[in-house]
């Protein structure tokens, strides 16, 4: 249960950074639903390292799915899928097998389980995030039979945020940026910090259009509970906005309240959530990301022997993790939209009836 996402549409995750493979078991997709590996597989390609702007671990990314599909079609069975890791240099990492790294998950793994897998952070690094790419794939495929689309893009790198959102430029841009006029600025940003052998935060917008009503459960399974556990349970994720998120708290009611008319909501600073439960309107989120803590800058620490040292870390990582953070959002994001879609056909007895055709 501590590993799985989910109640209907759930997925487990398992596998680590420096493992033979990662991968991830789907359960709860109905079956008939045609599996478009194509898509899957373009959605990997979106968040994996390598880029200009990223990591330069190369890796393929090749999904291999193992169950739960038979001629394209899902069965009602779980999806079992797996990615083969090809470019570990757990070498790399030998100088720091007895150190905790500065705001890794080092310090607190050890003192927790008393054993840890230093390379790479193993199961705490955030390449286990491609297993969720995967499974937010599948849950795509559900949604786009109800038209619900899903876009995402880099919001802000540092202090430089994006006035114009173009989710179609996200697509074609580097960084997925979502500004054209302030893209380079952005990118110069990140260059600076990595030729300084450092890094920099960055928040990542994130929207789902074409809602349907009635999404999410009015107490212990809130839509907007349920994204900040997803989006907050992601690595570097330090803040999480819905709606008019911070900017609420310094509003009036007169202001912060979405006037209804029989055509619908005339302002959306709910962000598309109400009690809770969707309102047709277009779900609005703000992730904010923390610096990468993998910097390559003398840093000071303890090791596992409680002693102070200063060391200077190897290996490839991402100057500005907000950059593919943003797919990785996209693809909880599609899960959680799935799970509630799924719960609510058996809500109401209307519903049920309609699902039986009695």
């Amino acid at each position: 249960m501590l590993n799985k996402f989910g109640e209907l549409f759930s997925f487990s995750t398992f596998g680590e950074s420096h493992g033979k493979a990662i991968g991830v078991i789907i359960d709860g997709v109905p079956a008939g639903l045609k599996i478009d590996e194509e898509f899957i597989q373009s959605e990997l390609d979106r968040r994996k390292p390598g880029g200009k702007y990223t990591s330069k671990r190369n890796e393929s990314d090749k999904v291999e799915f193992l169950s739960g599909i038979f001629e394209g079609i899902s069965t009602g069975t779980p999806i079992g899928a797996m990615i083969y890791n090809q470019d570990q240099k757990s070498k790399d990492y030998t100088n720091i097998k007895d150190v905790f790294r500065p705001s890794h998950g080092d310090f607190t793994y050890f003192n927790k389980y008393g054993i840890r897998d230093y390379r790479g952070g193993g199961r705490s690094s955030a390449r286990e995030t491609a297993s969720r790419v995967i499974a937010g794939g599948v849950a795509k495929l559900i949604l786009k039979e109800f038209g619900i689309k899903i876009q995402s893009g880099l919001y802000s790198v540092s202090d430089i945020l994006s006035e114009n959102i173009d989710f179609d430029f996200a697509k074609t841009s580097d960084i997925y940026g979502l500004d054209e006029k302030i893209e380079k600025k952005q990118i110069e940003k990140i260059e600076e910090a990595r030729k300084s052998h450092d890094s920099l935060g960055g928040s990542v917008l994130i929207k789902a259009s074409n809602m349907i009503k009635n999404l999410g459960e009015p107490m212990y399974y809130k839509l907007d509970g349920l994204i900040g556990e997803a989006m907050m349970g992601l690595n570097g994720v330090k803040a999480v906005e819905i709606g008019s998120g911070i900017n609420g708290s310094k509003m009036l009611g007169s202001i912060h309240n979405d006037p209804i008319r029989k055509d619908g909501f005339t302002s959306n600073n709910s962000g598309g959530i109400l009690a809770g439960i969707s309102n047709g309107e277009d779900v609005d989120i703000i992730v904010h990301f923390k610096p990468t803590p993998s910097i390559f800058k003398e840093q000071s620490t303890i090791d596992s022997h409680n002693n102070e040292i200063d060391f200077k870390l190897k290996g490839r990582h991402d100057p500005c993790i907000a950059i593919r953070g943003s797919i990785v959002c996209e693809s909880m994001l599609a899960s959680i939209l799935c799970d509630l879609l799924l719960i609510n056909t058996s809500r109401t007895m209307k519903n049920l009836i309609n699902c039986y055709g009695v």
